[in-house]
């Protein structure tokens, strides 16, 4: 009913409009021009209004440039992102350029040749010339542009093998991160999301010797200064693996493997002391420091104070919590690095530790005679069967 009213609202105030628009009309004088003919006022009017847009125009953009400007990502953390950056700023000065002429041509021409009765518009019909200069400049323009960036794509995508670069899996699912080390011998074992069951939540082949040594983690650390080669996986939907300060993404599509590399160039500590950082962190902790005032007031809980790491984020929307999809990145030194992979369990004693605790008998009040534990490992065993038997089936349904 509510909608009903509304609809009939909008459609009196329309007819309102219609009519004083007829009083209006009745009320001009009688020797007004009502000719629907543009006469030379209102091409001078329109011409002045152009040359005014055009103006404002750029006067938005430079304060767009000026004020917004810091929005900009401080100095790419890879080898490669300031070839990635540099061709970013030259496609950005290029438009800009073509951007300023054009607009300014466009609107000053029509100011300057505005309709007027005493004059009569050129009949044009073409000019081979112009229109092979503005064909041809574009061309060589965009082919520069991309075979430039092909030279920065191929170095992230062709990593040199003879650089002995770390191999590292990403692997994502709704809605988180894992990442598998390649361990000692720099291979990654092989893996399907039919194998994922229990602790395997990878789905590593426990029979490749290659995944005895992998090693699983939740937070990825790199080696400042070392190449390193991504490989991704999915176990479900479509993801995309985003570094942005790194200047890296890639699609991490179910059922295939995809890869790039980069070469981290800027640890977490010293991007956190640049000038840059500093100065945002500090904007985003006076902005925090106000809202928890609010929330003191109104009793929840404060917000943390922030600090900057780098992140692994999801740039696919990939479901309901996609927005909180992350990973923190860590890059230090090599001596750190190595300390801390140290400590990591590998996925074989990780899979032993997981079968020595279901061999284990579990201590329950009342257990009769040998013969009946035999005859209850027996259930269980085929209850695990049967369950994994369901794990399996849902997986290669989900994959």
């Amino acid at each position: 009913m509510t909608v009903f009213l509304v609809i009939i609202v909008l459609a009196l105030l329309a007819v309102t409009g219609w009519q004083i628009s007829k009083i209006f009309q009745l009320s001009k004088r009688p020797d007004a021009d009502t000719s629907q003919v543009a006469n030379d006022k209102d091409n001078h009017l329109h011409g002045i209004l152009m040359l005014a847009f055009v103006i404002f125009l750029y006067v938005i953009t430079v304060y767009c440039f000026w004020e917004y400007g810091r929005f900009y990502l401080p100095e790419a953390a890879s080898e490669h992102g300031g070839e990635y950056d540099t061709l970013m700023f030259i496609s950005i000065g290029l438009i800009m350029f073509v951007q300023i002429i054009t607009q300014g041509l466009l609107h000053y021409f029509a100011y300057k040749y505005k309709g007027k009765k005493t004059q009569k518009a050129l009949f044009y019909a073409d000019n081979d010339k112009l229109e092979f200069i503005w064909t041809i400049i574009p061309v060589i323009t965009l082919a520069g542009l991309i075979i430039y960036g092909l030279f920065t794509w191929s170095d992230i995508m062709n990593v040199n093998e003879d650089e002995d670069p770390m191999v590292i899996e990403l692997y994502a699912y709704q809605f988180d991160w894992r990442a598998r080390y390649s361990g000692e011998d720099n291979t990654l074992g092989k893996a399907n999301v039919r194998f994922i069951e229990g602790v395997n939540q990878l789905g590593v082949d426990e029979s490749d010797s290659y995944g005895k040594d992998d090693k699983i983690v939740t937070e990825l650390h790199l080696p400042v200064g070392q190449p390193v080669l991504f490989k991704f996986r999915s176990q479900d939907v479509l993801h995309s693996a985003y570094f942005p300060f790194f200047r890296a993404q890639m699609n991490v599509v179910p059922g295939m493997i995809t890869q790039f590399g980069f070469t981290p160039t800027i640890t977490t500590e010293e991007m956190r002391e640049s000038e840059y950082m500093v100065d945002k962190v500090k904007s985003v902790n006076e902005e925090r420091n106000e809202k928890n005032e609010e929330l003191r007031a109104q009793g929840e809980p404060t917000l943390d104070s922030y600090e900057f790491d780098y992140f692994l984020l999801c740039n696919k929307i990939c479901g309901q919590a996609h927005y909180n999809m992350q990973m923190k990145i860590i890059v230090e030194s090599e001596e750190d690095f190595n300390a801390w992979l140290e400590e990591q369990p590998t996925f074989g004693s990780t899979m032993e530790e997981s079968s020595e605790n279901v061999d284990r008998p579990e201590d329950t009040a009342g257990v009769g005679t040998p013969e009946n534990m035999e005859g209850n490992d027996d259930a269980e065993g085929e209850n695990d069967t049967e369950n994994s038997s369901q794990e399996v089936d849902a997986v290669a349904v989900v994959e």
